[in-house]
């Protein structure tokens, strides 16, 4: 575990207003397809990744208060928002080289990667293919630690799906789902929590077109037995990496216990969970989310990546796997994140 560093003092000579102007879409092409993101700011980089079926749109009231210390930059993923929805590689791993080109073309070197959901699983890739580009990894609700997902995703990786969801669109449906929404609201289920704000990623696909690049992407990740890519087998390799959990502990997608079980995995890492908080904490406390990741930017230094040190990691290989049995590491950090979940709910 690399030693703390010492507190830097608050960038204060680096803050400014940012206004309407500063949060326009705009546009670049790239590999022949036009790529929407939104940028703001000054000072280090700091990447916002939205989750599926989202857009950059949804750290629009986090933008103006980042921008202050940071030079933000946020993306629409190829197939979201206003980006080109092409029949393309929606893989993580593709996803990870999009988020490498566009910061390329900006002449952005390094960064730190915040990703939400399906973004974080982006965030965690981009580490992994270019840790000599990563500066720091901030994990919000994030995809690929852990094969449990909301029953609803797995189903809509089936067939058919792409008819269930045009349905969605029929007169009458949205009203229906909207009451059916409210109800688990006023039930206090976890769904509750984040019912309104999945909702509106439905509302986010008007068209074949969308919903078929939504579909490509889920089927990318999740199928009818839930997660299928996982990072877990590679957290080890963030050691040295200041890496940051922000979570919700009644999230009903990616449930609180893949928090514990991705920080016992991660050396070093820094778990925060907000209580009474569902999939979406940025959406439901702004001005403790943002305080977190400037307190976090502005208190750790960026990762230094040295290919000795990154050797050196693969060759140990990760710590307390059983030999030809790689799996078993990965469990006991799961179920022992699983029993401190448990533990904190008892409390």
């Amino acid at each position: 575990m690399a030693d703390v560093p010492p507190r830097r003092p608050r960038r204060s000579h680096r803050l400014r207003s940012v206004g309407d102007a500063d949060l326009r879409l705009r546009h670049k092409v790239v590999h022949g397809y036009r790529r929407a993101y939104r940028m703001a700011g000054q000072g280090p980089a700091l990447v916002l990744i939205h989750g599926i079926g989202d857009s950059s749109a949804t750290w629009a009231e986090l933008i103006p208060d980042l921008a202050r210390t940071h030079t933000v930059v946020a993306p629409d993923l190829l197939g979201h928002g206003s980006s080109d929805k092409p029949r393309a590689d929606y893989s993580v791993a593709a996803y990870a080289n999009g988020v490498r080109d566009l910061l390329t073309s900006l002449d952005i070197e390094s960064a730190t990667l915040m990703g939400h959901s399906l973004g974080g699983g982006v965030a965690m890739q981009f580490a992994y293919q270019f840790p000599e580009r990563t500066e720091r990894l901030i994990l919000v609700s994030a995809g690929g630690v852990g094969r449990e997902v909301n029953p609803v995703l797995r189903a809509v990786s089936l067939p058919g799906a792409h008819f269930a969801l045009a349905a969605l669109r029929l007169p009458g449906m949205r009203l229906q789902v909207g009451l059916f929404a409210q109800l688990m609201k006023l039930l206090d289920t976890d769904l509750g929590q984040d019912a309104s704000e999945l909702l509106t990623l439905v509302d986010a696909l008007p068209d074949g077109t969308s919903r078929s690049a939504f579909i490509r992407t889920l089927r990318a990740v999740v199928d009818w037995r839930g997660q299928a890519v996982t990072m877990l087998d590679r957290c080890y390799l963030t050691e040295g990496m200041p890496t940051m959990l922000l979570w919700g502990d009644r999230d009903s997608v990616v449930p609180v216990r893949h928090a514990y079980g991705a920080h016992e995995a991660m050396p070093g890492s820094r778990l925060e969970i907000f209580e009474g908080t569902g999939h979406f904490p940025f959406h439901s406390d702004p001005a403790r989310f943002v305080a977190l990741v400037e307190e976090f930017t502005g208190t750790t230094r960026p990762a230094d990546w040295s290919r000795e040190h990154w050797r050196e990691l693969l060759r140990a290989g990760r710590p307390g796997t059983a030999a030809g049995h790689p799996d078993t590491a990965r469990n006991r950090m799961v179920e022992r994140g699983l029993k401190d979940a448990s533990e904190r709910s008892a409390t």
